[in-house]
């Protein structure tokens, strides 16, 4: 019983203990000030353990950032590409190369200033209407209005490429005649023919540019119709027709968007539409006309050229017009034993020897994408040959 009342009072002699320590610590310090104190149980502060209290973590401060050198800007691409080429001052009296037609005449014009940017002594001429043709005479009549425009421009060359708005029907006589029937043919070969017929009559060069194919299959086969009317009637009055159909279809002679460029690398040809050309079209279609007007230009083409005169401006070879008389020289025949008597040292009706006029390796490249077979021993040449014993 005496045991008991001991353990009692011990108890309470604990608890009192307990509550001061409480009161003691909750007045030591305001509560603004005062640290976040983890507190002890009963048998903590009787019989100590727990845990010890941590030190709070220090604050980390985050250190400033470190301001980056300023870094120098890109040049852009623009900026690091080659500058452009000088412009090329044209002479006063240089030659001109008019180009007349539709649409198609008008990316003709633009490839052939390119191809002459350089040549001092060319000059290309646009007069193209982009809707114009042979057909429809009411909007625009070419038979009628070349002659005009050939006498205000007074060029070396005359460039003609239309039909690409001929699909259409052809009044004759007061009657619209469907296009491709008979009599629609033969009134489109006349209008072919006035035509050629009023350039050639101004003794000018005319080169008559076919046209290429469409992504219509029913207009590719219409433009097949209307370059064997040009064909016939342009070699008929003695001028050169150009073909340029290979070069914008493939192996099958079907139309192509991409083919190859004037470098022979593949490029876009053809816009979205299966109509228009891209600039790398416009290139290709001005490289199958640039050999036949170089040709006929002569020195006057030449990119180092500075003066135009007699002693470096060679005549141009001007087309017989159709109907023209043949000038016939008769002369006395010369003895075969004194050929000088005659006083000449040329056979007559001499003429300066022309350009040959054969395809290069370069030509079937472009045009039909052949390439031509490596000689024999060079390293791209993958030939075997069975080795001499």
């Amino acid at each position: 019983m005496h045991d008991r009342s001991n353990r009692l009072l011990v108890m309470r002699v604990a608890l009192a203990i307990l509550m001061a320590l409480c009161l003691v610590v909750s007045a030591s310090a305001p509560a603004a000030a005062q640290e976040r104190v983890e507190r002890k149980s009963i048998l903590q502060l009787l019989f100590g353990g727990g845990r010890r209290a941590e030190k709070p973590a220090p604050s980390v401060v985050a250190p400033e950032r470190a301001s980056r050198p300023a870094t120098k800007p890109r040049r852009s691409a623009a900026a690091a590409a080659v500058p452009p080429k000088p412009v090329v001052e044209k002479l006063e009296n240089a030659r001109r190369i008019l180009v007349i037609g539709d649409f198609l005449a008008d990316a003709l014009s633009d490839g052939l200033k390119e191809r002459f940017a350089e040549s001092p002594g060319v000059v290309v001429i646009d007069k193209s209407n982009g809707s114009s043709g042979l057909v429809r005479d009411d909007y625009f009549d070419w038979p009628g209005q070349a002659g005009a425009i050939i006498a205000e421009i007074n060029p070396s060359i005359v460039i003609v490429q239309l039909g690409s708005n001929d699909r259409q029907q052809l009044s004759v006589n007061g009657a619209r005649e469907a296009v491709r029937s008979a009599v629609w043919l033969e009134e489109y070969g006349r209008r072919t023919d006035a035509l050629i017929r009023t350039i050639v009559g101004r003794r000018v060069p005319l080169l008559w540019v076919g046209v290429p194919a469409f992504k219509s299959p029913a207009m590719t086969d219409d433009m097949v119709v209307l370059n064997g009317i040009y064909r016939t009637e342009v070699e008929r009055a003695g001028a050169e027709f150009i073909d340029i159909w290979d070069g914008f279809v493939d192996e099958d002679g079907k139309f192509v968007f991409t083919g190859s460029d004037v470098s022979g690398q593949q490029a876009r040809l053809r816009g979205s539409d299966g109509i228009n050309l891209t600039p790398a079209g416009k290139r290709k279609l001005a490289f199958y006309v640039e050999k036949s007007a170089r040709r006929l230009l002569g020195a006057a083409a030449d990119s180092s050229i500075a003066t135009l005169g007699p002693e470096n401006l060679p005549d141009m070879q001007m087309p017989p017009t159709p109907d023209a008389p043949v000038d016939i020289v008769r002369t006395l025949p010369v003895a075969m034993t004194d050929p000088d008597l005659d006083g000449g040292t040329e056979l007559l009706g001499a003429a300066p020897p022309q350009p040959a006029l054969a395809r290069s390796p370069r030509d079937f490249l472009v045009g039909q994408g052949i390439v031509a077979e490596a000689p024999e021993g060079r390293v791209d040449n993958f030939r075997w040959t069975r080795p001499l014993r």
